[in-house]
């Protein structure tokens, strides 16, 4: 994908194509760059694939510094399309769901609390830092909001991320792939997506043949000869693969 192409929005592709290739998964691990609520929900829906990652967390002011109420302290019941603060107070009315600008963000309700509930309140520094002195509580509809509830209790759990760790896998890879010597994809010494493509190209087949080459020369893996460079200069996937093949120098009856 293009550099400009946002983790978020591509995950509903690669299933996509997988299903296509018959290669779905039952269980999609991801890092956090590709969690979303609508498109884990989307994958259970249309593809039956249980996405493994990650979801952002609570990004309201009173959860990041641990003090106050935040809002899985307030009591939510759909039924009744009513909200409950810690104190006991009812919202006083509900809107929603309304869409969200990003195509990656779940639909958010919205209830409201009014002045002459929050006002009096003798925990009010604790709810709400508001000019209007009064709550507002957002929320996703009930199956999201399940679902991201879910995922956030998983993710405490040590079975959890005992399960999450066989991505260092591909972790591994992928910073082989960015920031390997001599094959280092973080610079492209070339313009257009075409030749970046060679070029990504040329370093997978790189990072391959040195793969191979740990597997049956494991102490000798790191004592590849190179030729010096000037500091901060990209190195050339070409030259990185010519490096693989400099093992060991030719004999004279192999030189004729």
């Amino acid at each position: 994908m293009p550099a400009t192409s946002s983790d978020t929005e591509v995950l509903p592709g690669v299933h996509t194509r997988l299903e296509r290739r018959s290669l779905l998964p039952d269980q999609h691990l991801v890092d956090g760059g590709y969690t979303s609520l609508p498109h884990l929900e989307q994958a259970t829906r249309e593809h039956r694939v249980t996405v493994l990652g990650p979801l952002p967390g609570n990004p309201t002011r009173q959860h990041r510094r641990g003090e106050g109420f935040a809002r899985d302290d307030f009591r939510i019941d759909f039924d009744r399309k009513e909200v409950t603060c810690p104190q006991g107070q009812t919202s006083a009315g509900r809107h929603g769901p309304h869409p969200t600008s990003s195509p990656t963000a779940a639909p958010l309700i919205v209830a409201r609390f009014t002045k002459n509930q929050c006002q009096p309140c003798p925990v009010r520094a604790k709810c709400t830092s508001s000019r209007d002195s009064h709550r507002t509580v957002g929320f996703p509809p009930h199956e999201l909001l399940e679902l991201q509830q879910r995922n956030r209790a998983d993710q405490q759990d040590p079975a959890w991320h005992k399960r999450y760790a066989v991505r260092s896998g591909i972790e591994g890879t992928i910073c082989e792939f960015a920031h390997g010597r001599g094959h280092g994809m973080r610079r492209c010494r070339y313009c257009g997506q075409p030749k970046a493509y060679l070029q990504r190209v040329l370093t997978a087949i790189a990072v391959d043949i040195e793969r191979l080459r740990r597997r049956r020369a494991p102490a000798t893996a790191d004592s590849l000869p190179g030729p010096p460079r000037p500091a901060g200069h990209p190195t050339p996937t070409f030259l990185a693969s010519r490096q693989l093949t400099q093992q060991r120098p030719r004999s004279p009856t192999e030189s004729s």
